[in-house]
């Protein structure tokens, strides 16, 4: 007998794109160890954490050393504390009411709309937006919910919705039934969104076809128009239909020190082989109980400050930053002549290549003649070929230098 793998795991047929980016510039700048490289491909913010939040950081790990205020193992759905004031803060303004035992507290997005999938079964048929976060799709293959790939760059399996300029980056409702919908919104990639109107036909079109929407919010901090919902629960009868992923990553800078949480309504079941119906609530909380031990005490305690006044005021200083570099690339690459997309509600800034040039032979000129990183739109599925993505995360005085190399090529 000898061990086996996962053979999902093989269907996988190319690199994390991050990844394939990293090892891309890294042979670049081991080539040309004095090039200044300007980083704008992966999502990463660069505003240093509030000093509310590091305030915060401090009083907590000093009560850790403390015998009599020191705090062993927490709950693994996350202190009240900070669920309270998620709910109060994120939820209530929007006439959204959420019980505390419908949030639970984790340390990333990225693990929550990974992790999700584990609580349905394999035969459920997923959808996926195109181009779309690679996680929702590699999650899924690795768990063995789709076939291989197929020359077109589609998973056998997984059912693509396109997005693209020709559908203004609004995904068409499936033609035939699917059981899980991905939609991240404000849209990682594109920088795109749904009006109120527009997403309300999702949630109509979850509830006739008994579908679960796995909503991504993280970018929701972002929206600056009145017409595009900061929550799924925004819309009628989405808490029956909808779950929601949200960060501290990209609103309160918690990239490197991971928090976020999911919120899982106790009103949306799913069904056994017997058609007996069980709530998600319940199952969501029997897998992170199972295999996750919570974010720690001090990391809660800091999210926690990101609502006090003073850490609202600076955050949303920081939103204002990302939100102006975002404007400065959209402006520049529109003065240059390419179409811009995104960058309005997003720190997303969604760029068509030039003279129909393929995503990653920009990516190759960008780095090599102007020495700026970007993403190319290929890696986030075949409807990104022939576009790029810039984000909006790195200092003012990059953003700014960047566009002005980028703006002396020639195309």
């Amino acid at each position: 007998m000898s061990v086996k793998i996962n053979e999902n795991y093989l269907l996988l047929k190319s690199n994390y794109i991050f990844a394939e980016i990293n090892r891309r510039v890294e042979e670049f700048q081991k080539e040309n160890p004095n090039a200044q490289i300007i980083k704008m491909g992966i999502g990463d913010v660069t505003r240093p954490l509030p000093r509310a939040v590091v305030e915060a950081f401090d009083k907590s790990v000093l009560e850790m050393g403390d015998a009599d205020t020191f705090m062993g193992y927490g709950p693994e759905q996350g202190y009240k504390f900070l669920i309270e004031e998620i709910i109060k803060n994120d939820f209530k303004p929007l006439g959204i009411e959420l019980s505390s035992d419908e949030v639970f507290i984790s340390d990333a997005a990225k693990c929550d709309t990974a992790n999700i999938q584990e609580i349905f079964g394999l035969e459920n048929v997923i959808a996926v937006t195109d181009p779309v976060y690679p996680v929702y799709v590699d999650s899924n293959v690795m768990a063995g919910r789709s076939g291989p790939m197929q020359p077109s760059g589609r998973y056998e399996g997984i059912v693509y919705l396109p997005c693209t300029a020709e559908n203004n980056f609004t995904p068409e409702l499936p033609e035939n039934p699917v059981d899980l919908i991905y939609l991240c919104l404000p849209n990682n990639p594109t920088g795109t969104t749904l009006t109120r109107e527009e997403l309300s036909k999702w949630v109509k079109y979850a509830h006739e076809n008994n579908s679960i929407i796995l909503f991504d919010a993280a970018y929701e901090a972002y929206v600056t128009e009145n017409n595009i919902p900061r929550s799924i629960y925004e819309i009628e009868g989405a808490k029956e239909v909808a779950i929601e992923f949200r960060s501290f990553s990209k609103n309160a800078g918690f990239t490197g020190t991971r928090c976020a949480f999911a919120v899982v309504p106790k009103e949306i079941v799913a069904y056994d082989a017997d058609g007996k119906t069980h709530d998600l609530n319940s199952l969501w909380n029997r897998r992170q109980t199972t295999k996750f031990n919570g974010v720690s005490y001090p990391v809660q305690r800091a999210a926690m400050a990101v609502y006090t006044p003073e850490g609202q005021k600076e955050i949303q200083e920081n939103i204002a930053y990302y939100l102006n570099n975002a404007s400065i690339v959209r402006k520049s690459m529109e003065n240059i002549g390419l179409k811009v997309y995104g960058g309005i509600n997003s720190p997303y800034i969604w760029v068509k290549t030039p003279e129909n040039m393929d995503s990653w032979t920009f990516f190759d000129l960008l780095l090599k003649e102007a020495n700026v990183v970007g993403t190319p739109g290929v890696g986030f599925g075949p409807s990104g070929e022939g576009y790029f993505r810039l984000t909006a995360f790195n200092t003012l005085e990059n953003t700014e230098e960047a566009m002005n190399r980028i703006t002396k090529l020639s195309f």
